[in-house]
């Protein structure tokens, strides 16, 4: 068959409507509707195809080149090759090494810090405590970002992780181990996603145990050196009706919700929240919602009579029974702990006084300690007891409550 009929020259003036024959099954190309192009039809296999050469360009697309690409395909069917079906493996095997080359880019972007905004972003509407999710975000951006914030997630290995809490796990070992914790969400978070493939270098059993004593030993043996206590500084229950009957004198909405914590025991945030709607002053129960609890469960206060009398004589300000500065808000984080402040009770903390409770309970009284459990919100530990445990103890707590009133007031407390 004749090869090279057309010319360089003669390409560039063609204008009319046609297909061109140059030889070897080369055409040059000029439809109807559309641009110029380079066409190859060959036979294989008993079967006709037509291989688009591509646009024609002088430069870029010449005759020239549009030979040599043919001579490329003929060399193809010479192997027995479809140049049809080659070309469409080798545009999908670049197309596949582009998705794979931009997602390596995209791995590269999703650093540590990313990771943890993410993380974040997305267990917001499980944290409804503000000030946790802005626990979460300060240990993380002071202690584990300067070492690993901008390290790509899925590099980051166990040596990256000890940066990180070696300088911290021995002096201050609780702060170290909630940024391990945490260190270890963000990264199983980046797992589930696929950032990363590798294990989880935070773990702690089987891995990180094994350079770390645990954090409990640690703590008691640093307070055991330095003469403290390990837990939050509390007062005896045998000087609380005095304690009682000097914060009675104490002016103030923030004093009057730490008497009212100390008569129901609850914990800071489950108090300083508290809405108006959740009081039933009838049956004298404040039910605190699941979100605000620690074990996530919905828990009812048996209020005293003491108690009852002190939250119908607030005034209603706004949603919150214990209103903040600022309209529309709750009181304070701070609130309670200035109240101690003023009274210069720097020797005890808020938290403290349901230790009180509980020790008075236990050592003044015959009421089973699973009642003081139950009014403490604790999750009970004993299997069998969580076995039997149906009920929360309301009724008997009521009971409970009272004589507690009772004996906080016994010095004048004002709340009789």
């Amino acid at each position: 068959m004749a090869s090279n009929k057309l010319t360089t020259i003669k390409v560039e003036s063609l204008a009319e409507i046609g297909s061109y024959f140059d030889g070897d099954g080369l055409y040059f190309d000029i439809p109807k509707v559309g641009r110029k192009r380079w066409l190859f039809r060959y036979q294989l296999n008993g079967k006709r195809r037509l291989l688009s050469l591509g646009i024609y360009h002088k430069k870029i697309n010449g005759l020239a080149i549009a030979r040599a690409k043919a001579l490329e395909a003929r060399a193809l069917i010479g192997k027995g090759v479809d140049p049809i079906d080659y070309k469409r493996e080798q545009e999908e095997a670049k197309s596949q090494a582009e998705v794979e080359s931009t997602a390596k880019k995209n791995l590269e972007k999703m650093t540590f810090m990313i990771c943890a905004e993410a993380y974040i972003e997305s267990m917001q509407a499980e944290w409804s405590n503000a000030k946790h999710i802005q626990q979460w975000t300060n240990t993380l951006t002071t202690y584990a970002f300067p070492h690993i914030g901008n390290m790509p997630i899925k590099d980051i290995d166990i040596e990256h992780v000890r940066l990180v809490l070696d300088p911290i796990w021995h002096t201050k070992t609780e702060t170290a181990s909630r940024v391990r914790q945490r260190i270890e969400s963000v990264i199983a978070y980046s797992i589930a996603h696929k950032y990363r493939e590798k294990a989880n270098p935070a773990i702690w059993k089987g891995l990180l145990d094994n350079f770390y004593p645990k954090a409990e030993k640690v703590k008691q043996r640093r307070h055991i050196a330095e003469g403290t206590s390990q837990h939050h500084a509390a007062l005896s229950y045998i000087d609380m009706p005095a304690f009682m009957s000097d914060l009675v004198k104490v002016e103030g909405i923030a004093a009057k919700a730490l008497r009212f914590l100390i008569l129901t025991v609850p914990r800071t945030t489950e108090l300083r929240l508290a809405e108006w709607g959740e009081f039933n002053l009838e049956k004298k129960i404040w039910t605190i919602p699941a979100e605000r609890m620690k074990a996530r469960k919905e828990h009812r206060v048996a209020l005293s009579d003491a108690a009852l009398k002190l939250i119908e004589d607030i005034p209603h300000i706004n949603q919150y029974a214990f209103a903040g500065w600022k309209r529309g808000s709750p009181l304070s984080d701070g609130g309670l702990t200035s109240v101690l402040k003023r009274m210069n009770r720097k020797d005890i903390t808020v938290h403290g006084f349901r230790s009180t409770f509980r020790d008075y309970i236990g050592e003044e009284t015959g009421f089973p300690h699973r009642i003081a459990e139950f009014a403490l919100a604790h999750q009970l530990t004993d299997e069998a007891e969580k076995a039997y445990a149906r009920g929360d103890m309301l009724k008997k707590r009521f009971t409970m409550m009272n004589a507690w009133a009772h004996y906080v007031d016994g010095l004048g407390g004002g709340n009789k």
